[in-house]
């Protein structure tokens, strides 16, 4: 049962921001916003778990990305993930790519498709994997609403597993500062939280997330944690 736990723990600190950190995301959920060519845009995440359960440690863990417009409604990233304390990293590298495949004139109805391919260079326990996606977003007024579905190939989000399940969101803007939102990956695997927080401008260049992701499973045994995120889009 230990070595059970042990690799649940190593699955769960490896995988938590796997799925949070493609392209431009609400927290974990990819938004339908595309980068224009020659956009530049960096983040760096920062999750972290305060309290200490039987089943759940305390851990903090760090993810820079990079995310770039190539035009086309194209745009390209990476992102640099594993890196967990305490602990062993085992450091993988994100290569992303996300395509906004339809937006009419009004913009309130758009449709993307997206892939991310992990390659670990570090403590590997696989050679390569997958999570790939397809999402639509319906905008009221204010609020937006996305939905979609994702697939990942073994050990991305679960050992030896390939898993597939839906993903949502709602963002509902305030102001031009300040918007409440709130996203959820289905599926009891490393990605599966449900995330609700503020996303808060204090300047047209510079994003700030404020969140907190519960599991999917084993929430009450202290799978949950705080997410914060800090972007700066150099254009």
């Amino acid at each position: 049962m230990e070595m059970k736990k042990l690799a649940f723990i190593s699955i769960l600190l490896c995988g938590l921001v796997s799925a949070a950190h493609s392209q431009q995301t609400i927290f974990n959920v990819p938004t339908v916003d595309v980068l224009d060519q020659g956009k530049v845009y960096v983040e760096l995440d920062a999750a972290f778990k305060i309290d200490r359960t039987n089943d759940f440690a305390r851990f903090s863990g760090f993810v820079p990305r990079l995310v770039v417009g190539v035009g086309g409604n194209v745009e390209v990233g990476v992102n640099v993930i594993g890196n967990i304390q305490p602990g062993s990293d085992s450091t993988t590298i994100v290569p992303t790519v996300k395509w906004r495949a339809y937006q009419p004139r009004k913009k309130d109805v758009s449709v993307i498709a997206g892939s991310n391919i992990y390659i670990p260079v570090r403590n590997r326990s696989y050679n390569i994997g997958t999570w790939s996606y397809l999402a639509v977003s319906k905008t009221f007024d204010k609020t937006r609403l996305t939905a979609g579905g994702y697939v990942a190939s073994k050990n991305v989000f679960a050992a030896k597993a390939v898993r597939s399940g839906g993903q949502f969101g709602v963002e509902h803007a305030v102001n031009d500062k300040l918007t409440f939102a709130a996203d959820w990956i289905t599926g009891r695997h490393s990605a599966g939280y449900f995330t609700p927080g503020v996303i808060y401008k204090p300047h047209p260049k510079v994003t700030t997330y404020w969140s907190y992701s519960i599991g999917n499973g084993q929430a009450t045994q202290g799978n949950h944690f705080f997410l914060f995120e800090l972007g700066y889009n150099f254009n």
